[in-house]
């Protein structure tokens, strides 16, 4: 008999224990002051948002590596296509929206705002873009960036310099005239929205 009123006391102790435990956490949570709720909220999503340089050379980077392993895998008789879209939907904010796009070996077609536009660029076989021979399955070995500066606004970053490509089967590096601009997707993801690029200017020889 002592037993089970032993048990008794310790199970309504334990009972009590869990109710003032509820209340409590109940008062704290009913007591917060809304605009501190709040400022939580937007410092969260302020850092989700902003942008630093070193997240901008980062993905400049990681977007070269990406252009070097298409054309490795086009070189190992792989899927590049896959590869090339894999890397596409990897770097670039189609899932956003629009991405303007203005690739540099165009002349017929400059302006693509599609994902098949983009596509068609890097590894060419669309009809609708005969101009395109594969920019990324040319290939290339290596992309070495030249940053003239990045200007971050707000929840944007725009970049402008040169990269410079280095051909697979040797030969020098073809220098090219870049500005991108960023902005970051609902997970945090630096994403292209706009990707210019363009030779370098040569004046006509005078004769």
């Amino acid at each position: 008999m002592k037993r089970k009123e032993l048990l008794r006391k310790i199970s309504l102790m334990f009972f009590l224990a869990l109710v003032a435990t509820t209340f409590t956490f109940s008062f704290v949570a009913c007591n917060q002051n809304p605009a501190d709720k709040q400022n939580e909220t937007s410092i969260q999503t302020a850092t989700l948002d902003s942008i630093s340089e070193q997240e901008v050379l980062a993905a400049q980077a990681a977007w070269g590596e990406g252009i070097v392993k298409i054309g490795k895998v086009y070189l190992e008789n792989g899927d590049f296509k896959t590869a090339a879209l894999n890397h596409i939907n990897e770097f670039y904010g189609y899932d956003q929206g629009t991405v303007l796009f203005k690739p540099t070996l165009t002349s017929q077609k400059q302006f693509r705002t599609d994902l098949q536009g983009a596509l068609s660029y890097f590894v060419s076989g669309d009809e609708n873009y005969p101009e395109d021979h594969g920019f990324a399955i040319k290939p290339w070995s290596n992309v070495r960036w030249e940053s003239v500066g990045v200007k971050i606004i707000g929840n944007m970053a725009i970049a402008m310099g040169n990269y410079y490509f280095t051909p697979a089967k040797g030969g020098d590096e073809v220098k090219v005239e870049y500005s991108f601009a960023y902005s970051k997707d609902a997970n945090g993801k630096l994403k292209i929205l706009l990707h210019d690029s363009h030779l370098p200017y040569k004046p006509e020889e005078k004769h």
